[in-house]
């Protein structure tokens, strides 16, 4: 059996008819500024009182239902003068469109929620050793003064977080190393002292202070490669005059003490939430061992009153963010 397809036309603005079958998203896009109309007299079947109710000229809408009618290439309504009833097309139609039509209404209240300045939302991103404390801490200031805001959190590694920026995913994000990027805004909010970790019972364990060049021969673990405290430690290695020979990698700062207990290797880490046995963490007196800790945004993006509020919040904990111990 050969099935034929009927051809949907649209007029352009010369009167000449323009052929869009086959384009869903350019059908999609001409017919949606009629379903409210559609929708509106087939609740009251009478195109003159739902023109009255859509506050729209009587003309108008009867043309735009015909026009509709022809995009589609079916009769949706049966009309007797300008009472119409829906036929068995049209009532099959009527329903997706009280469906798309409901969807879209949840989706602005929706977004009319999140930008609420007392109740909204904030998509709020930051590295998982923040997620312990500071983070905590902060939200707990924050809902002091706001204490209806919503946050969506996020906890992942620096260069993930930003893509999320990019795309869209997150308001705001807590990083590190500080971003400099054309499309981003980024400013310095505090800065984290860095400790070399080694096991109990190492040469190093009962020193309190170390310069980095003493661990030059030591076998280190480290965050995979993309990871913020990766390239720190990169850094403050070659700094001090060595490449680090590494033998673990992963992606939490918890899993490499972990290691380091297990006498795996040592590791340039934060400090951690609570001391965890089995390491000594010894200070860095050379080079200056610290990341700094910083907020960025997505330049020129609009801000929600929320978005906004927490904004200058973070920004006004410059060099207190973080609770030092």
């Amino acid at each position: 059996m050969v099935h034929q397809s009927r051809s949907r036309v649209r007029l352009s603005p010369s009167g000449d008819t323009e052929d869009i079958s086959g384009n869903g998203e350019e059908f999609a896009r001409l017919l949606a500024p009629r379903l409210a109309h559609f929708a509106g007299v087939a609740r009251t079947e009478h195109v003159t009182r739902a023109a009255q109710e859509m506050g729209v000229p009587q003309s108008t809408l009867s043309r735009a239902m015909v026009r509709l009618e022809q995009d589609l290439g079916v009769d949706l309504f049966a009309r007797r003068g300008r009472t119409v009833s829906l036929t068995p097309a049209g009532r099959t139609f009527l329903a997706s469109v009280e469906r798309a039509l409901a969807e879209i209404e949840r989706a602005a209240e929706q977004v009319r929620a999140d930008a609420d300045p007392a109740t909204g939302k904030v998509a709020f991103g930051f590295l998982h050793t923040m997620g312990a404390e500071t983070v905590p801490g902060l939200l707990h200031a924050f809902r002091a003064d706001h204490p209806r805001v919503r946050f969506s959190l996020v906890q992942d590694h620096g260069g993930a977080m930003l893509e999320r920026l990019r795309a869209g995913e997150l308001d705001l994000c807590l990083t590190s190393p500080v971003p400099d990027a054309p499309d981003l805004v980024a400013r310095r909010l505090d800065e984290q002292k860095l400790r070399l970790v080694v096991p109990e019972g190492h040469r190093l364990a009962g020193r309190r202070r170390i310069r980095l060049a003493e661990a030059a021969e030591e076998t280190f673990v480290t965050l995979e490669p993309g990871y913020g405290m990766r390239r720190i430690t990169d850094a403050l290695c070659r700094e001090a005059g060595f490449t680090p020979r590494i033998a673990f990698e992963g992606e939490e700062t918890e899993t490499l003490r972990g290691l380091v207990a297990a006498g795996l290797g040592v590791a340039l880490l934060p400090p951690p939430p609570v001391p965890r046995p089995g390491v000594a963490e010894l200070t860095v007196t050379a080079p200056r061992a610290v990341r700094e800790i910083g907020v960025a945004w997505l330049d020129g993006r609009p801000e929600t009153p929320p978005v906004a509020a927490f904004k200058k919040f973070l920004l006004s904990r410059r060099g207190r963010l973080l609770h030092q111990p």
